[in-house]
């Protein structure tokens, strides 16, 4: 029998004072914010009962780092697993908003397909890479729960995919705070989002740069 319920926990505040859009980069950081983030997003799993049996975690710096705590109080070493990884994006290491896409016109040909999205990897490509890590962290054991560390897209594509709901969206409105934790369970053969968690809500954060 394979896991009884997946837990996408997402990484912390990341030090990002550029406020750039750090996508795949290396070399960021959590923030001293992000840490006590992560710290909470692990509590909470304890508090949930979780009976965590195995972590696996983006090879990003961030979600190594969010994954620590889960690590430590659970026992478990995580294990890295590229289908979590962030979405590649075209923005990669740039300020963007409104404005500077407004006024920098050789951007525009990105956006000509937000269903896509035109600007990065589909949405469908998200979601089949999640889907493949989410089917094989579930069946690496034989009952209880499992940890996925991943980024904020992965999780918010798999909740729409799993809901039903349109893929394009608005990013200003995914729900899917830093250190939230989505937990799914099987239903037979098909994945249903049961909770929506978000321990690190009362601590001041900067939530800039996801993709």
């Amino acid at each position: 029998m394979p896991a009884q319920r997946i837990h996408l926990v997402r990484h912390g505040e990341v030090y990002n004072p550029g406020g750039v859009l750090y996508g795949r980069l290396p070399n960021f950081h959590l923030s001293d914010t992000g840490k006590l983030m992560a710290k909470e997003a692990a509590e909470e799993l304890k508090r949930m009962n979780a009976d965590v049996r195995a972590i696996f975690i983006s090879p990003l710096i961030r979600t190594q780092e969010s994954a620590k705590p889960i690590e430590e109080l659970f026992n478990i070493d995580g294990k890295l697993d590229e289908n979590l990884i962030e979405p590649w994006n075209v923005f990669e290491g740039k300020k963007l908003s409104v404005k500077a896409i407004a006024t920098k016109p050789h951007w525009w040909w990105h956006f000509r397909n937000p269903a896509k999205p035109a600007w990065g990897e589909s949405f469908i490509g998200i979601i089949q890479r999640m889907n493949h890590a989410i089917a094989a962290a579930s069946a690496s054991v034989e009952s209880g729960d499992v940890v996925l560390v991943t980024h904020q897209l992965p999780i918010w594509a798999m909740h729409l995919h799993v809901s039903g709901e349109r893929l394009m969206h608005d990013p200003r409105k995914r729900r899917c705070a830093l250190s939230s934790i989505t937990t799914f369970e099987f239903d037979e053969e098909n994945l249903v989002e049961v909770s929506y968690r978000d321990p690190a809500k009362e601590l001041a954060s900067i939530d800039k740069g996801a993709v």
